[in-house]
C-alpha cells in the first residue's frame, strides 16, 4: 500500500450534505457550518469563493473549490456583494431579512432570490462532516482553499455529479458519496503532482530511495516491533544513514512518525463499537492496552475510553498550516 491510499481511506463520505443552488445576481452566501472539508464547483455562471483565511478565487463551470475547515467562508456573484444567507452548523439558513430556514435535505435544489433568469448561476456543493484521523493527517495539510481548474480535468466527474444530483432513485445516497469521494480525490492527487503547491513532506519523501522504502513499510506494518535498526535493514541503509536520512524529508525521526501513525490508526479503530482498547493495541503495535492507553493519554490529553466516551465528536481544529489560496496550473 503506498502512503497515499492509506491516507485517503479515511476521507470517505457517509450520507455527505450534497446540494443543487440556484442563485440569481445580486448573491452572497456565508457558510458557517464548521464542516472539515468542503467542495463547491459551478455548473453554470461565475463565483468567487472568499475563505476568512486566504485569498479570493473565482471559479467558473467545472472549477473545483476545496475549503479546509472549520473556518466560515462566503460565496458570492463578487467579493463586495452583503451577505444573504447565513448556513450555520446544522445546515440551518438564514436569511438577512430574518427568516430561518432548516435545510436537511441532502439531496435536492434550493433556488435563491428570483426565478431562474439568464444571468442565474447554478452551483455544486457538498460537505464532509466527519473525516477519519488518519484521512485528517492529509486534510490539514490542506491550503485554506485549494482551485482546480476544469482544464486540469480529464473526468466526466462534475457533469456526472450535476445529473445525479437531481435524481430520485433507490441507492442515490451511495451513488452521491462515491461521487463526491472521485472527485475529491482527483483534486487531492492533482494538488499532490504538482511541484511547488505545498504537498506534505511525507507524501514528497515517498520518491526517496531511501526513505519511501521505509514509509510503505511502516504503512504496511505498523503493528511489528519496528527499530530503526531493523527498518534500516529491511531497506537496505545503515541505522544511522536512515535515521538522518529520514529526519531530513520527513521532518521527524522515523520511530516518531511511526508512533503517530499508530495513534492515528488507534484512533480510527477506537471508532468501530465492538473494538476494545486490547484488541486496538494489538493491531497497531502496542503490547497491552496499559502500553496504547499511556500513550493515547500523552499525545491526545485523554484514555482512549474517554475519547470513545467523549472525544471523537469529529470536529475539527484549525489547521496550524498557514492559511493560503492554492490554484493549480498556475
Amino acid at each position: 500500500m503506498d502512503v497515499l491510499t492509506g491516507l485517503l481511506e479515511g476521507p470517505k463520505a457517509r450520507g455527505a450534505f450534497l446540494l443543487k443552488s440556484v442563485f440569481n445576481p445580486p448573491w452572497s452566501l456565508r457558510v458557517e457550518d464548521r464542516a472539515p472539508i468542503s467542495l463547491v464547483t459551478m455548473v453554470h455562471g461565475d463565483a468567487w469563493v472568499i475563505p476568512d483565511r486566504g485569498v479570493p478565487a473565482r471559479i467558473g463551470p467545472g472549477d473545483v473549490a476545496v475549503l479546509r475547515g472549520p473556518d466560515p467562508y462566503t460565496i458570492a456573484d463578487a467579493p463586495g456583494t452583503p451577505v444573504q444567507v447565513t448556513v450555520g452548523p446544522e445546515q440551518r439558513c438564514s436569511t438577512t431579512d430574518g427568516e430561518d430556514v432548516t435545510d436537511t435535505m441532502a439531496l435536492g435544489v434550493r433556488t435563491w432570490g428570483d426565478p431562474i433568469g439568464q444571468g442565474s448561476a447554478v452551483m455544486l456543493s457538498g460537505t464532509y462532516q466527519a473525516p477519519s484521523e488518519i484521512g485528517r493527517r492529509l486534510l490539514n495539510a490542506l491550503p485554506a482553499l485549494l482551485v482546480r481548474p476544469a482544464a486540469l480535468d480529464d473526468t466526466p466527474l462534475v457533469p456526472l455529479l450535476a445529473e445525479e444530483i437531481g435524481r430520485d432513485a433507490p441507492g442515490q445516497e451511495l451513488v452521491l458519496d462515491r461521487l463526491l469521494d472521485l472527485l475529491f480525490v482527483n483534486v487531492l492527487r492533482t494538488w499532490l503532482a504538482e511541484p511547488d503547491a505545498g504537498a506534505p513532506a511525507w507524501y514528497r519523501a515517498q520518491s526517496d530511495p531511501v526513505v519511501g522504502p521505509a514509509l510503505r513499510l511502516l504503512h504496511e506494518n505498523p503493528a511489528r516491533a519496528w527499530t530503526v535498526e531493523s527498518l534500516a535493514r529491511k531497506v537496505g541503509v545503515s541505522r544511522a544513514g536512515l535515521a538522518r536520512r529520514f529526519s531530513e524529508v520527513v521532518g521527524e525521526p522515523p520511530m516518531t512518525y511511526l508512533a503517530g501513525w499508530r495513534l492515528a490508526l488507534a484512533a480510527d479503530l477506537l471508532r468501530e463499537p465492538d473494538a476494545t482498547v486490547a484488541t486496538v493495541a494489538r493491531q497497531v503495535g502496542y503490547s497491552s492496552a496499559f502500553a496504547l492507553s499511556a500513550a493515547f493519554k500523552r499525545v491526545r490529553g485523554m484514555s482512549p475510553q474517554e475519547y470513545r466516551t467523549n472525544g471523537a465528536s469529529r470536529d475539527v481544529q484549525p489547521s496550524t498550516v498557514p492559511s493560503r489560496t492554492v490554484v493549480l496550473g498556475g
